[in-house]
C-alpha cells in the first residue's frame, strides 16, 4: 500500500495511491458510506494508531475498486512530507562504500549518526529555499526508514518488524555550513533541507530494502546512479544499532546515507553547487520519485 499526506479542504488527509490517482480518506470513507473516525486522517494518525491501520487496509483492498469516488490526479496533489510530525529525524552518513570513498574518508567501523529538526522538513514538488549564508548546497539521495512500533534493544534479525514502511528522501546538504565545525548539524538542517515522500510504502511491499535501485537527476542530468546494497550497514543494522541507544517510536524517520555521485565528491574543478532554479528529482525503484526545486532567499 502506497500512502500519502495531501492538502485538500484546509487540511492534512491521508490519501491512498491508485495508480495515478490519489483517494483521500474522508472521501473514499464516505463513498464507501464507512464512519470517517474510524479511520486514520493522516499517515501520523496511521502510524500512532494500529488498530486502524487493518481498517484502512481492508478498505484499501474492497472500497478502494468497488465504490466510486473521484480523487485527485498525482500531478494536481499537494504533497506533504509524508510523515508530518516526526518526534525524530535521525541521519546516518557516510554510509555507502563508494560514497565514503569518492570523499575520502575511512569506512567507518560504526555508523556515524547525527540529525535534522522537523523544519527541514518539505513534501514533494515544494521549493527548497537556497540560504543566504551558503554557497555550496549539494543533494544527496537516501532511503528513508519510518518505524512503525515502539522498541528499545530490538535485535538485527527482527529489526525490520518495527518498520512500518520506506519512503525517498533528499538530505540537502549546505557544505559550506556542514564542514564549519566538527559538528555537522548546521549544514543539514536548513529549512525544508529534509525532503520526504511523496508516499510511504508500507513494509511489505518492499520485501528487500537493501537491493533497491536508486538514483538522483539534477535538471534531468543524472547524477546518482547505486544501488542500496552498497549501504555498509544494512537497514536491519542501523534499526537495531539506533534502538540500543534511544527508544524508537512511530513515524521516527532515519535517514539510510547517500551513494556516490555526490557534488562534494567531485573534482574542484567540476563542482557546481545546486543554484536558483535548479531541479533535483531522487528516484527509488517501488518507491516513488521526489522532485524539488531550489529557489534563492535573499
Amino acid at each position: 500500500m502506497k500512502i500519502a499526506n495531501v492538502h485538500k479542504d484546509g487540511r492534512w488527509q491521508l490519501a491512498i495511491a491508485d495508480g495515478e490517482r490519489l483517494a483521500p480518506v474522508f472521501e473514499l470513507a464516505e463513498a464507501a458510506g464507512e464512519p470517517v473516525n474510524s479511520l486514520p486522517q493522516t499517515v501520523d494518525d496511521y502510524l500512532a494508531h494500529p488498530d486502524l491501520q487493518a481498517r484502512l487496509q481492508q478498505l484499501c483492498r474492497e472500497a478502494l475498486h468497488t465504490t466510486r469516488w473521484q480523487g485527485i490526479h498525482t500531478e494536481e496533489a499537494v504533497f506533504g512530507p509524508c510523515v508530518l510530525r516526526p518526534q525524530k529525524v535521525i541521519c546516518i552518513g557516510l554510509n555507502y562504500r563508494k560514497h565514503a570513498a569518492e570523499t575520502g574518508a575511512p569506512v567507518p567501523e560504526n555508523p556515524v549518526v547525527f540529525s535534522k529538526f522537523n523544519n527541514a522538513l518539505a513534501g514533494h514538488r515544494e521549493s527548497i529555499p537556497l540560504p543566504s549564508s551558503s554557497t555550496q548546497v549539494d543533494y544527496e539521495a537516501e532511503l528513508a526508514i519510518v518505524i512503525g512500533k515502539r522498541v528499545s534493544h530490538v535485535e538485527p534479525d527482527r529489526a525490520l518488524d518495527v518498520v512500518a514502511g520506506y519512503s525517498v528522501a533528499n538530505d540537502v546538504s549546505a557544505r559550506d555550513l556542514q564542514m564549519r565545525t566538527p559538528q555537522w548539524l548546521l549544514g543539514k538542517t536548513c529549512d525544508k533541507f529534509a525532503p520526504l515522500g511523496p508516499y510511504l510504502v508500507t513494509a511489505d511491499e518492499v520485501p528487500n530494502p537493501n537491493d533497491l535501485p536508486i538514483r538522483t537527476y539534477v535538471n534531468g542530468e543524472i547524477r546518482q546512479d547505486s544501488n542500496t546494497s552498497d549501504m555498509i550497514f544494512s537497514c536491519a543494522e542501523l534499526v537495531s544499532y539506533l534502538s540500543q541507544h534511544m527508544t524508537l517510536v512511530p513515524g521516527d524517520v532515519i535517514l539510510t546515507g547517500t551513494p556516490e555521485g555526490v557534488i562534494l565528491g567531485m573534482a574542484p574543478e567540476a563542482q557546481r553547487w545546486l543554484q536558483d532554479g535548479d531541479e533535483v528529482s531522487v528516484e527509488i525503484a517501488g518507491l516513488g520519485r521526489l522532485t524539488n526545486r531550489f529557489v534563492q532567499v535573499s
